[in-house]
């Protein structure tokens, strides 16, 4: 998150979904992920995109690139301003060992990135 970012809740609940960044005269939506999700709008345009995006991207599967250069399908488990931790994908098992990364936030599709229908095996 940069400085001059401003932060968005949504009106209904209160709960944050991004941010506004100021550009020139208008504003850039960045989802929790610190990703750009609009280009330049007015604000009211960036508002609805985050409102409508909601958090819903967030409980879905995702890849985590390894050091290695291997995908690993994951779940988010936490966003903050500064960290993105994710959980290895165990689809529920209970007795499976929870294995956690952590990722700088912002972070970049390059290493983490929704996981695609076509890969979903």
């Amino acid at each position: 998150m940069e400085a001059d970012w401003i932060e968005h809740r949504r009106a209904d609940d209160g709960e944050h979904v991004g941010w506004m960044k100021p550009v020139d005269d208008g504003f850039v939506a960045i989802d929790l992920l610190g990703r750009q999700r609009t280009d330049v709008v007015d604000w009211m345009s960036a508002e609805e995109t985050l409102d409508d995006l909601g958090l819903r991207y967030l409980a879905e599967p995702h890849e985590l690139r390894l050091d290695g250069g291997d995908w690993l399908r994951v779940r988010i488990a936490e966003v903050t301003p500064s960290v993105v931790r994710v959980k290895k994908d165990d689809w529920g098992d209970m007795t499976a060992p929870q294995i956690y990364f952590t990722v700088a936030n912002p972070v970049s599709e390059d290493q983490l990135r929704p996981l695609s229908p076509t890969r979903q095996t």
